[in-house]
């Protein structure tokens, strides 16, 4: 049997499978607050200056500051303020371009040495990092123990995402991937409740740290992937994965796997980031995603930044722009699996949604009383935009074969945080115009779901393990699609 018959054999997602899923889906929660972390241990608390003149140095300035919140952050402590703001947001930066870096190193190797030993040393590494963030002495040391945490997160997000899918049948792709969302935008509003009540920002660095030290721990004995080894041909060790589920699951049934046809050979060179490139199939694939997932995070953090500018207390804050993505998800659940629906559809379809719920807002008073306002729709478009996002990590899965698709997701959240990195630089643009923010975004979601209608569907689709079985597929997709020319006796006929 192949890799999808051994799953229906073994249970798609028996009692085992959800043991597996369960750590790494959670561990979305310590993910959640690595990623805000900068949100309020970078907090600026309400200040005065008991002077108000020309400072000749930082030493001067600091001499007249006072600070009249109750709120201890790298602020107060490194008085981050006026022409040394900046910094805070540095950081920032720099967390999201490790997050990229992770990203293109750890995707493509975790393709090459197996997705366990990347997936557990990322976790090790950003766990340790973590630790610095909170013990570090200075401002240098913080803001390179934030660029590699950031490394170590982005491979760790990519590989724990690609293992909830692998470790599962086909059919409960979008389940898994749906929940490890929903996840990280729960972890988000478990953050703000623990910054609520931890105002002094090394022990909220320490307190969001400390649950990856349990989840490392829980996640040692879990397997390598079975699709990872299968598509490897490393197929004896694929059935004792295959072999231990099944027991575990409760089924008396024995797994004999087929050698996977295209498989690299020992020895030989594995597929890796440059088949994105060379392929054609793959090469307009990546070329389409790359764009969508910019879109996503553009939209999605430039939304979020622009709607932050609403006055209130930012815990409340926090935890709102994280629960407003929940239903999001149920709705992707819905749709997704509906055949007039699909994957590629519903992609679409939030994307324009959004982009539309952004143009409207040109056509609104700046400060309309009204329900019907620009913070309304700024929510709104969020929450079709994550819901875009949440879909387009299952969908794009699907869309690569097992040999490369952590290359793929790779490549593609490579584009998504330069999306992330560009997204804080868009509401600016209101001193152009004052519609201009809310113009990109639109015309960006719009343009992003209209390109994402190129792509095939893969509801109900084989998922290719190898990229000659994702060749035959187009290839027998597109003779499908042909119409031939007919005979006297009405039968087609192929020329």
């Amino acid at each position: 049997m192949d890799i999808e018959e051994a799953f229906q054999a073994v249970g798609e997602f028996g009692r085992y499978q959800k043991r597996l899923t369960a750590p790494i889906i959670l561990l979305q929660i310590y993910m959640a607050c690595q990623s805000m972390l900068i949100v309020l241990v970078g907090a600026e608390p309400e200040y005065r200056i008991d002077k108000e003149e020309t400072w000749s140095s930082p030493e001067d300035l600091i001499k007249h500051v006072t600070f009249t919140e109750d709120l201890h952050s790298i602020v107060t402590e490194w008085f981050l303020i006026k022409h040394q703001a900046y910094k805070v947001s540095l950081v920032g930066s720099l967390f999201f371009a490790g997050v990229l870096i992770g990203n293109v190193v750890f995707g493509p190797l975790s393709d090459k040495i197996g997705r366990k030993p990347v997936f557990l040393t990322c976790l090790l590494l950003e766990v340790i990092f973590g630790y610095a963030t909170a013990f570090a002495t200075n401002y240098e040391v913080f803001a390179a123990s934030r660029l590699f945490a950031g490394i170590m997160n982005g491979g760790m997000a990519l590989v724990s995402f690609v293992l909830t899918q692998e470790y599962v049948g086909k059919s409960y792709w979008a389940l898994t991937g749906t929940l490890t969302n929903m996840m990280f935008a729960v972890g988000i509003a478990v953050y703000a409740a623990m910054g609520y009540h931890i105002r002094q920002w090394r022990t909220l660095a320490m307190a969001a740290n400390t649950p990856g030290v349990l989840l490392f721990f829980l996640c040692l004995s879990l397997p390598e992937s079975p699709r990872w080894l299968y598509s490897h041909g490393l197929t004896d060790k694929a059935e004792e994965v295959m072999q231990e589920m099944a027991i575990r699951n409760g089924n008396r049934v024995t797994i004999k796997l087929k050698m996977c046809a295209g498989t690299a050979k020992t020895g030989g060179s594995s597929p890796g980031l440059l088949d994105l490139v060379k392929h054609p199939i793959l090469r307009w694939r990546t070329v389409i995603l790359m764009y969508v997932w910019y879109v996503c995070s553009l939209v999605y953090y430039g939304l979020t930044m622009s709607a932050s500018e609403l006055k209130g207390n930012r815990y409340l804050s926090v935890a709102m722009y994280g629960l407003v993505e929940l239903p999001a998800y149920p709705l992707c659940m819905y749709f997704i699996n509906k055949p007039w629906a699909g994957r590629r559809k519903t992609t679409s379809g939030f994307l324009v949604f959004a982009g539309f719920s952004c143009m409207i807002t040109i056509f609104l008073p700046e400060h309309s009383g009204s329900w019907l306002n620009t913070t309304t729709l700024a929510l709104l478009g969020k929450l079709t935009v994550s819901a875009a996002f949440n879909i387009v990590y299952i969908y794009t899965s699907e869309l690569y074969p097992t040999v490369v698709r952590n290359a793929g997701l790779g490549v593609c959240s490579m584009s998504c945080r330069i999306g992330g990195i560009l997204a804080p630089f868009v509401p600016s643009m209101k001193t152009l115009n004052q519609s201009m923010p809310y113009m990109v975004f639109g015309l960006s979601g719009i343009s992003a779901g209209c390109l994402e209608l190129l792509l095939p569907e893969t509801l109900n689709k084989p998922i290719p393990e190898t990229i000659d079985e994702l060749q035959t597929a187009t290839y027998q997709r597109l003779e499908e699609k042909m119409v031939y020319p007919r005979d006297e006796n009405c039968s087609p006929t192929k020329k």
